[in-house]
């Protein structure tokens, strides 16, 4: 069994040079340096973050970021391509680190991959917003060039974003519509409630 300690347990703020210290029973102690102020990534877990942990037989613990919208993945991949087949718009669902569900194109351009800063931005606003025709779209993911957001809806439970139907197009494709606007608000209201309870 490991126990995990640190000198500064008591302060919510943690200096430039923290150390967390790993010691086992079978083993010489680990040191491991905090990356205090370290870029957001999907592999980075900050203050407040929600984690799973796990240990393994050998004493080794493991964190893990918790997604409670990852316990809907498959849930929100039917979504997308029952809206896909309903539209024939390509449509994504995201937690707040990465994509979890793509359907109708861009599967590997898109699925998994970190959120951009835009998107983040779009989540953390909590209103559902419509990129207008002819207006400066911003991408889903950063490494997507040839996707843009058409519509994004966040997805909200008990007051927390917990990520984002989005509408996705190509550069020239046309306006969203209506019609995508009020289903990516639809959705994103259920799958808030299906969180909720």
């Amino acid at each position: 069994q490991a126990l995990l300690c640190c000198g500064v347990c008591d302060s919510d703020e943690l200096p430039e040079d923290a150390v967390v210290v790993q010691e086992s029973a079978n083993r010489p102690p680990k040191e491991l340096k905090m990356l205090v102020d370290a870029p957001k990534t999907d592999n980075v877990i900050s203050s407040g973050d929600p984690l799973e942990i796990y240990t393994e037989k050998d004493g080794e613990v493991i964190f893990k970021k918790y997604s409670p919208m990852g316990e809907l993945s498959s849930y929100a991949a039917e979504i997308c391509e029952s809206l896909y087949k309903s539209t024939g718009g390509t449509v994504a669902v995201c937690d707040r680190d990465s994509m979890i569900a793509v359907s109708g194109g861009g599967k590997k351009e898109l699925l998994e991959k970190p959120v951009s800063k835009a998107l983040e931005e779009v989540m953390e606003n909590r209103r559902a917003v419509r990129t207008e025709s002819g207006g400066r779209a911003p991408r889903p993911v950063e490494s997507a060039e040839d996707y843009s957001i058409a519509v994004a809806a966040p997805i909200l439970a008990e007051g927390d974003v917990l990520g984002c139907v989005m509408f996705l197009s190509h550069p020239g494709s046309p306006a969203a519509t209506d019609l995508e606007f009020k289903l990516a608000q639809t959705v994103a209201g259920f799958l808030g409630r299906q969180m909720e309870g």
